[in-house]
Formats: structure tokens, C-alpha cells, sequence
């Protein structure tokens, strides 16, 4: 639970009633991460581009903060609003009883959300239907004769991640396949952890998604160590398009998204949140299935 802020905290300036007056504003964004991961994954490389286009114009930028915990986001945003650095703020990577949007107005600073649930009133969102994508995904690899499929998910508490779980097996058992999750956290490490462990199985899967491109890679890393043919032997699908998946050998299927028009709807709902507009919830770009030579027809079952 995010405390309430203290008594002597300043509020927010007041904000910018003309878009005229929107010049040279900052937007903030704040990415939870471990010390051990305080690099930008590659989704967050072109959301925030996105939004440095739209921002561009106006002559602002974005505010990039990493932190290891909440409480370092807290004073994150305590410290924004102490000093008006930031004219509205970006929320990512939602999770069950999420204060932080609530937090945020009290402490007079818009916000807009990026995830699947509607957000409190008076806050911008940007809404991500991960379930259908993953029921697509899922569709997809069925059609090419894969019954035992596994995932390597993020980590549990993203309701993003519980979504497209919860899509996973849905879709699995409406096709009559068996599906398997192992969790991971988004890195190259736990990706390939995650893959042996699928691959390492009695009845392996014969196709495996993964929820980020980092750890699709790795995944294939370890196909290749092991002597599994991909795709003659083993498809694999990654989430959200890289230049990292195109160069792949060979090149890894992606469920892709337009991860800029993203950033760009993102930045423009809430620019229209500064200038006091009525909050807008937009819908996010679908994602869609490009077959690269990561997937193919599903082996013939040797039993």
C-alpha cells in the first residue's frame, strides 16, 4: 500500500491551462527493476521513443527514473511533485490493489496508465488487451498441429502476465492441447533457465512463447546447445517485435505490436490530461502474428 503523502509535501504547480503554454514539459516514467537489471528492455526503448516523438514538438522529453522498490518509486514521485520537475507521469507493469495512480493525485500530478483494467477517476489509460493476443498466439501454433505448447511467462504479480496466463490456459484446453508455464523475469538468464527446464520435461513441448524478446532469444540459445532443430523440431514465439528477434538465426516469429504508436498514444493522452482535457482510455494497436523462420508445423508424435 502507498502511504498517503506527508503534510509538508508541496503540491504540483499548477498545470498549464493552454496547450500553448506545454513547452519544454517533462513526462515521468518510472521502471521498478533490481540493481542486477537496470538496463531498458527493448520494449521500453521504442514505447519511450514513441512518446519522445510526440513530446518532441513541444519541446519535452521524457523522465526516465530506475528504481530496485516501491518505496524508491514513492519518494520518486514525492520528490517530482516537491519540485514540479514533471507535468504528468506514466504508469507501467500493474499489479493487484495498484495505489500508485490514487497516489499520484493526491499528490496533484496527472497520470495515465498503461495495462488492462479501467483506471481510478480523473486518470488517462491506455488499455492492452493481452488476453485475446495470447488466445491468438495460442490459436496460431495450434493450427500448425503443436499440442503441447509451453510458455515462459513474466513475473506472476504483472496483471499483464496473469492475463495472458490466464489466456493460456483457456486457449490450451478450448484446443485440446496440453500448455505449461514457467515463470521468468523478463532477462536473457531466466529465459534460457526457463527453456531447459520446458525442453528438459518427459513429454517436452513442441512450441514454446515467450513474453519478451530478451528471453526468446536465450530460448533459442539453448536450442541450439542442446542439438534441437528449429523449427524442424521445436517452434518458438516471441512477444513484441526487436531488432534482436529479426536477426536472429534463424529469425523468431513474433507476436508484434506497433510498441512506438504505443508510446505515442500514451504521451498524447496525457498531454491532453495536462491541459486539463477530460481524461481519455484509448485502446491499444493489437498485436499481430509475423512468421518468421522460428515456427513451423509441429513434428510427427513419436508415440
Amino acid at each position: 500500500m502507498i502511504p498517503e503523502p506527508e503534510p509538508t509535501a508541496r503540491r504540483h504547480p499548477p498545470l498549464p491551462q493552454s496547450p500553448s503554454l506545454a513547452i519544454g514539459l517533462e513526462i515521468g516514467l518510472v521502471l521498478r527493476r533490481p540493481p542486477r537489471l537496470l538496463g531498458i528492455d527493448p520494449f521500453y526503448a521504442e514505447f519511450i521513443a514513441g512518446m519522445e516523438r510526440v513530446l518532441a514538438v513541444r519541446d519535452g522529453s521524457v523522465l526516465l527514473q530506475v528504481v530496485p522498490s516501491l518505496t524508491k518509486e514513492t519518494e520518486t514521485y514525492r520528490r517530482w511533485a516537491a519540485s514540479g520537475q514533471v507535468a504528468g507521469v506514466v504508469l507501467a507493469d500493474l499489479v493487484d490493489d495498484d495505489g500508485r495512480a490514487d497516489f499520484l493525485r493526491t499528490l496533484g500530478i496527472p497520470a495515465l496508465v498503461l495495462g488492462e483494467k479501467a483506471p481510478p477517476a480523473g486518470v488517462a489509460a491506455v488499455q492492452v488487451d493481452n488476453y485475446a493476443a495470447m488466445t491468438d498466439a495460442v490459436t496460431r501454433l495450434a493450427d500448425l498441429g503443436h499440442r503441447r505448447i509451453g510458455r515462459v511467462s513474466g513475473p506472476r504479480p504483472l496483471l499483464h502476465t496473469r492475463a495472458r496466463t490466464e489466456a493460456f490456459e483457456d486457449a490450451t484446453a478450448a484446443l485440446g492441447a496440453h500448455g505449461v508455464v514457467v515463470e521468468g523475469d523478463y532477462t536473457e538468464e531466466s529465459g534460457g533457465r526457463a527453456t531447459r527446464s520446458l525442453l528438459g520435461l518427459a513429454d517436452p513441448p513442441t512450441a514454446i512463447i515467450y513474453d519478451n524478446d530478451l528471453m526468446a532469444v536465450a530460448g533459442l540459445g539453448v536450442a541450439a546447445e542442446l542439438g534441437i532443430d528449429v523449427p524442424g523440431s521445436l517452434s518458438l514465439l516471441a512477444w513484441d517485435d526487436s531488432a534482436l528477434c529479426q536477426l536472429a538465426t534463424p529469425p523468431l516469429s513474433v507476436m508484434s505490436r506497433d510498441v512506438r504508436a504505443l508510446g505515442e498514444m500514451a504521451a498524447g493522452a496525457l498531454l491532453g490530461l495536462i491541459r486539463d482535457e477530460v481524461p481519455v482510455i484509448l485502446p491499444a494497436p493489437s498485436p499481430r502474428f509475423i512468421t518468421r523462420g522460428s515456427t513451423a508445423t509441429a513434428p510427427p508424435d513419436p508415440r
